[in-house]
């Protein structure tokens, strides 16, 4: 069943095609997170009442305006024909204020095509009177778009895996030993004559001088 909400005046270039617009991001319960890409300028309508699909006025006449965000998420409905994953944001009420916040955090001016947003359901608040549903609490996060940019990589492009230097293994030296230069041999002493011995061949050399000679 289509609620009052999914038959938001169209884009301009949904309603050149033909497109009835993204389909309304659900927030069932607390806990879900939903969002993406900024796939087009958002855009402030007005907003309708959920039973009858009247549009909403405040007590003094002014209209109850509300900004509508389309971004690209990764879900995917099999009841919804040629699902794209595009969903719409009503931003309205606490959702306003958390988005804000977000985009303030970010020093950016305000939403733009290519940032990134999500927006996180975390809990019912006080009804605001009885008989009346709790209203959800939401927090935000955003991305800039230069930002997200950076980190986004180019789809024709294949990611080039980096691989790191092998860190260089450091070698000792390889230790020298010191060999000392080989001592030359020492010359065999000249062998010293005996004196006892060197004083008896002077002896018979006297003796053999002073004999006759022989006849």
């Amino acid at each position: 069943m289509t609620t009052p909400q999914q038959y938001q005046a169209p884009s301009a270039d949904d309603f050149l095609m033909g497109g009835g617009g993204a389909p309304t991001a659900k927030f069932p319960t607390a806990g879900i997170t939903i969002g993406g890409r900024v796939t087009e300028r958002p855009t402030v309508e007005q907003q309708r009442d959920i039973k009858t699909g009247e549009k909403k006025f405040w007590s003094d006449g002014n209209p109850m305006m509300q900004l509508v965000v389309t971004v690209q998420t990764e879900q995917r409905d099999p009841a919804i024909e040629d699902d794209d994953g595009r969903r719409r944001l009503f931003v309205k009420g606490q959702l306003k204020n958390a988005i804000a916040d977000a985009v303030r955090m970010t020093g950016a001016r305000g939403l733009e095509v290519g940032g990134t947003l999500a927006v996180t359901y975390t809990h019912d608040g006080t009804p605001s009177g009885p008989g009346m549903s709790p209203p959800k609490q939401y927090t935000a996060r955003y991305t800039a778009a230069a930002t997200a940019a950076l980190h986004t990589p180019d789809p024709g492009t294949v990611p080039q895996q980096q691989y790191a230097p092998a860190p260089q293994q450091y070698a000792a030296p390889a230790q020298q030993h010191y060999a000392a230069p080989p001592v030359a041999a020492a010359a065999p002493m000249a062998a010293q004559p005996n004196p006892a011995v060197a004083a008896l061949q002077a002896q018979q050399q006297a003796q053999a001088a002073a004999a006759p000679p022989p006849f």
